[in-house]
């Protein structure tokens, strides 16, 4: 199976080039740096703080999932659909990676090209509804990272869920 990719990624924006490394370059990084102990471990804390008392729920693989906004009740996508999204991606120090309400266009994606966080807690959310998904590295780029995205990184989304354009629209009932 193929790695799901981040809509930065599947937007095509991001591409790695590979380079020679320096002694230099693979020293571990410091303190509070990103990819260091201490960065990861706020990446984790960040996570886990996250409860059921504040609302929020744990999906599969450790997934953390809020609903703010809508009910749930509208069409709900599966992996297989494609889906028009909002969407705000952050760190949890608030450092912003990616965002379509930035550049201010809705995404068109393939849920099933997208990170396998998204591609679980997208499907809790019906049209209409916004979320807040914080999602750890191990269910978006691992330890590797990718892009922008240093490795072990936890990736925190606020998530407007527009539309479903591959699930066909029901006709409207014909009154007699």
């Amino acid at each position: 199976m193929k790695k799901p990719v981040l809509p930065l990624i599947a937007l095509g924006l991001a591409a790695a080039s590979v380079v020679t490394a320096t002694a230099q370059d693979m020293a571990a990084p410091a303190p509070g740096e990103v990819g260091s102990l201490e960065w990861h471990n706020a990446q984790q804390l960040a996570l886990h703080e996250r409860t059921a008392a504040d609302g929020w729920s744990t999906l599969d693989g450790g997934i953390k999932f809020r609903r703010f906004g809508g009910d749930g009740s509208g069409p709900a996508p599966t992996v297989e659909d494609e889906i028009t999204i909002h969407y705000h991606g952050t760190f949890p120090d608030g450092t912003v990676f990616d965002s379509s309400l930035e550049r201010g266009e809705p995404a068109t994606f393939p849920l099933s090209r997208l990170i396998r966080g998204w591609q679980t807690a997208i499907p809790y959310m019906g049209v209409g509804d916004s979320a807040t998904v914080v999602i750890p590295a191990e269910q978006a780029y691992g330890l590797e990272g990718r892009g922008p995205i240093p490795g072990g990184a936890t990736l925190i989304f606020n998530i407007d869920l527009l539309g479903i354009p591959s699930q066909p629209s029901v006709p409207p009932a014909i009154s007699q």
